[in-house]
């Protein structure tokens, strides 16, 4: 699931990470990754952009821009919200609407703002294109959602509200009877069945459908039959949540990346990624639990865990340096250097038991440094994180502030 969007997250934490002599290279690597990301870098992404597209994607800053100029796929939705009224944005939600599955979702890893050809859109209109199935896997579905909405919401104009609608029926029907989500719909075979925590899949998902439930902008549209089936499904959701929560030895924890749809245990997905508890993956989780409204002893218990599992698994004393070497794999190795005033990590999985970081290569055997996987898994996935310090010293105190004193 999502090499890239795992290589994006990890250059995010370098953007944070590096020394301040390379502060500013660090943002441009972040720029980098960000493209790399949203345009697919699988190759699974269309190709045909034009040179002037080119030109402005490898120049232009990530703020917003002016409505004549093209715009990426990965900045669509970082515009100023009158951006959204102009000719740019709604050529981009009109190829939103050529990419759209019969079945109301998405596919991933695609550019979906790059400038189509005649004989492009004709492919993308064919029956066999339509009838693929779709994903909620690397921000799939549910960002597209949120895109037709803004433009939806700036323009006035039906036939991106009735995109909407129908992803979200798409989200609502894809959703498993207990409550969780896999990560591809109609159902693909594989641990892509599994309940999909990974790179932010079903909290992503519900985020989105919360604030349909809670009438928040620009969700405001939607009527109010869809908006007791998403406060219904959120509901299911968090269910899930609190189900999948690893306990080792009655002790809340955190969650794996996936979990089984049956059974809730932690899951294999490929062959680096065993079950474990995700650092990275638990963080999302516990970002939306903070912000579930008068929550309940369930979901305190749930918070309280994985809070306190947190602060026991962080890593200190390393940093994750950067040696490039256009030699090797995507032109840079990464190495992990003691640093005492390096800023505390997670890693991104955890053995369950030990709270042991685990390092996994292709040959799908657990080491304990990163150095010993080969160089393409070093560079080709995000194994440390930033520790969310944030969220633990001012949302959490906040958060406890807020509800536990009056229960």
């Amino acid at each position: 699931m999502g090499q890239q969007f795992a290589s994006f997250r990890t250059y995010i934490f370098f953007r944070f990470s590096l020394r301040p002599s390379s502060f500013a290279g660090a943002a441009v690597v972040g720029c980098l990754a960000c493209s790399i990301f949203f345009t697919g870098c699988t190759g699974q992404a269309h190709t045909a952009t034009t040179a002037n597209q080119e030109a402005v994607s490898s120049t232009a800053t990530p703020a917003a821009v002016t409505a004549a100029e093209p715009v990426s796929w990965g900045r669509a939705l970082r515009q100023k919200q009158e951006w959204y009224a102009g000719a740019e944005a709604q050529r981009i939600a009109d190829n939103l609407l050529l990419y759209q599955r019969d079945n109301g979702g998405w596919d991933k890893n695609t550019d979906m703002a790059t400038i189509l050809s005649d004989e492009e859109k004709a492919v993308l209109q064919s029956k066999a294109e339509k009838g693929k199935i779709s994903t909620i896997d690397n921000r799939s579905t549910f960002t597209q959602m949120e895109y037709l909405a803004k433009v939806y919401a700036a323009t006035g104009h039906e036939k991106y509200k009735e995109a909407f609608l129908r992803g979200m029926d798409y989200l609502l029907e894809a959703q498993y009877e207990n409550g969780g989500w896999p990560q591809f719909y109609p159902i693909r075979k594989g641990y892509y069945e599994h309940i999909t925590f990974n790179d932010g899949a079903m909290i992503g998902v519900m985020t989105l459908l919360r604030d349909v439930a809670n009438n928040e902008a620009p969700y405001t549209f939607v009527d109010a039959t869809r908006k007791d089936k998403a406060a219904k499904a959120i509901e299911k959701g968090l269910d899930v949540i609190l189900k999948t929560q690893i306990k080792v030895d009655g002790r809340l924890t955190a969650w794996c990346a996936q979990h089984d749809k049956n059974t809730f245990a932690p899951q294999k997905a490929r062959a680096y990624e065993l079950p474990s508890i995700s650092g990275s993956e638990s963080i999302g989780i516990l970002k939306y639990l903070l912000q579930v409204e008068n929550p309940g002893p369930e979901v305190v218990r749930a918070v309280e865990g994985a809070i306190s599992w947190m602060e026991r698994v962080k890593i200190t004393g390393i940093r994750l340096d950067v040696i490039k070497d256009p030699s090797m794999y995507k032109g840079y190795d990464r190495v992990v250097v003691k640093d005492p005033a390096g800023p505390p990590l997670l890693a991104r999985f955890y053995e369950i038991g030990t709270n042991k970081p685990m390092f996994v290569g292709r040959d799908g055997i657990v080491r304990e440094n990163l150095s010993e996987i080969e160089q393409e898994r070093r560079s080709g996935y995000g194994w440390y994180t930033e520790f969310p310090q944030d969220l633990v010293e001012k949302v959490y105190p906040a958060w406890k502030q807020k509800w536990m004193v009056a229960k």
